[in-house]
């Protein structure tokens, strides 16, 4: 026959015991050995392996052992199961599974067994280390080791690496254990200044000054300058090493203020899952037989909308240029952000192409218009005057020298760029309107771009007569970033504001842009935008396929001094180009010929 018997859930939390007898039917008459393997089982799952031991018939061992194993796996939890009682002649023997939560998602579960036998009217276990678990020997534990998965790599749009895993050392000085201070922190700057000019022993003392005692970290060396200096400083006093796995740049030069804000966003991204193990451990700590094993899973690379060719032509076409220069392009038909290029003198300052603020100059003749045609004031053809200066309320606002074209289209009047003609039809509109129309092109829509932080600029309504007159031609109040105005050339291109991405697959957040323009007004623009390479101030581009665009020249400061733009798109690469403080837009043009032959 077969019986079972309940007794209350006892002891501790997370403790299952489940008692189904064997069919040889013994317990009927005598429930005693379920009991003792019920009370060993509940104690050791709890951690009370007092109790535990003195269910045993050699306590002393059992604690000894007991107590090592559970810390050298530290489980959060330990859950235990009776699946059977067997009593056979001249042996009873209590099978169990065992489940270990060692924490982090790693469960290890198993089944072992354990002999009773009877010791002064009483049912004890008879100890031994497989009571543990089946493959544990005599002067063994159990040891669990994590396995970290590989980093995985940050590619362009192309699949090309840009961030992938290496091995980072890390100089570690500690002033207390080198005996002469002094003396080491010269070898170790010896060593390292031709890595890192900045290190010095006088840096290297006084950043351990200020460590409190703690360790100072000198620096951290890709794996490949690490070997080269290894020799020199592995044996000095007071130096020791730690190494991790990083993502870092494959190519240094490549994007670097951009870079370092995409690695912090992709951090959980690249992780991908630990693996572990648990293994049998001599008293030497020598490894035993592995006893389980889940193998480390790899994220997926992550894949960023960034175009290498695109980031190193950019970079390329303002590397030589004075002053802080910048080339944001963006593909309008998905938003998807090619390049974010910056020269040295514009990373010295941070990211000014991407938060920068500057006046668009005459580039923002395309928010102008835009409004002029939607809003019914003006068409392509409408006659207008470009007389070399006009007057507003007491301002004189002039065309550059000052030239004057007198009567032609409003075309014609954007590819020669005629201030006076803009002005004009700024100061016909209401104090807001090109505050809106700048909206619907994305200028003045806040993006929230993971990976990176963007500000496309601002158009305050403008009360005044001279305000807004000047607002009609990209100066006023009116501030704009070089991704700003990337956002504009790329709306104009696609018919509507795309929303920047950086990483794919990770969504970007914006504010309303408002309604889109007008299907026709827009047409009206990227013909005018054509006009301006074909016969107006951008015809140096014409070899480069079609390119349409408009040039900017914002003067800054006391009037005196002025940037270079050029905002446009040619098929579905949208672009902005400032050059700062360089008196005209030719140069700006110039750098955008560079870019585009350099993109083929």
């Amino acid at each position: 026959m077969r019986a079972s018997l309940r007794r209350p859930a006892a002891l501790l939390v997370a403790l299952v015991t489940v008692l189904p007898l064997s069919a040889c039917g013994l317990f009927g008459s005598d429930p005693e050995p379920q009991d003792a393997a019920n009370q060993f089982v509940a104690a050791f799952a709890g951690g009370d392996t007092a109790t535990a031991a003195g269910q045993t018939d050699s306590p002393e061992s059992a604690r000894a052992l007991m107590d090592k194993v559970r810390g050298a796996l530290k489980p959060s939890t330990v859950m235990a199961q009776v699946s059977r009682v067997d009593v056979a002649e001249g042996s009873t023997k209590a099978t169990y599974q065992l489940t270990w939560d060692l924490g982090r998602g790693r469960l290890w579960t198993y089944e072992s067994s354990f002999e009773l036998r009877r010791q002064d009217d009483a049912w004890k276990v008879h100890w031994e280390p497989t009571v543990l678990h089946p493959k544990l020997a005599a002067q063994q534990t159990l040891a669990v080791e994590d396995a970290d998965a590989q980093l995985a790599p940050v590619l362009d749009r192309d699949g090309e690496p840009v961030l992938q895993p290496e091995r980072v050392v890390s100089v570690l000085f500690e002033p207390a254990k080198a005996g002469d201070a002094n003396a080491i922190a010269g070898e170790l700057a010896k060593a390292l200044s031709g890595i890192d000019a900045s290190i010095t022993a006088q840096s290297i003392l006084d950043g351990a000054a200020k460590a409190n005692g703690q360790p100072y970290q000198v620096v951290a060396l890709r794996d490949a300058d690490y070997q080269k200096v290894r020799s020199l400083i592995y044996e000095l006093q007071g130096v020791r090493f730690t190494s991790s796995a990083r993502l870092l740049p494959v190519d240094r030069k490549f994007a670097p203020t951009l870079l370092p804000n995409v690695r912090k966003v992709v951090e959980e991204q690249v992780q991908g899952k630990s693996g572990w193990r648990v293994l049998t451990v001599d008293s030497a700590g020598s490894e035993g037989e592995e006893l389980f094993a889940k193998a480390a899973e790899p994220a997926k690379a992550v894949q960023l909308a960034l175009s290498r060719k695109a980031q190193n032509a950019a970079q390329a076409a303002i590397a030589g240029e004075a002053t802080p220069s910048m080339i944001v392009a963006i593909q309008p038909s998905t938003g998807e952000v090619l390049a974010v290029a910056q020269n040295d003198p514009a990373d010295k300052e941070g990211a000014l192409a991407l938060t920068g603020r500057y006046p668009p100059g005459s580039t923002f003749k395309i928010v102008t218009a835009a409004e002029a045609i939607s809003s019914g004031k003006a068409t392509a053809e409408t006659p207008l005057g470009c007389p070399g200066t006009t007057v507003i309320d007491g301002r004189e606002i002039p065309n550059s020298g000052k030239f004057d074209k007198g009567v032609i289209p409003l075309r014609s009047a954007f590819a020669f760029s005629c201030n006076t003609t803009f002005a004009e039809l700024a100061l016909a509109m209401g104090p807001d309107d090109l505050t809106q129309m700048a909206k619907r092109l994305g200028l003045g829509v806040d993006f929230v771009v993971p990976g990176v932080t963007t500000i496309t600029g601002s158009v305050p309504a403008a009360t005044g007569k001279t305000e807004r007159a000047e607002d009609g031609f990209g100066q006023g109040k009116v501030v704009a970033s070089p991704f700003g105005m990337a956002v504009v050339a790329a709306s104009v291109a696609s018919g509507s504001v795309p929303k920047p991405v950086l990483v794919r697959g990770v969504e970007t957040k914006s504010d309303a842009a408002g309604e889109p323009v007008p299907s026709a007004t827009l047409e009206s623009v990227r013909a005018m935008m054509a006009e301006v390479v074909a016969s107006g101030t951008a015809t140096a581009l014409k070899p480069y396929g079609d390119v349409r665009g408009k040039t900017g020249t914002a003067q800054f400061g006391d009037g005196t001094h002025s940037h270079g733009w050029f905002v446009g798109y040619r098929g579905d690469v949208a672009f902005a180009v400032l050059l700062t403080d360089v008196g005209q837009s030719g140069t700006a043009v110039q750098a955008a010929g560079r870019f585009l032959a350099a993109l083929g």
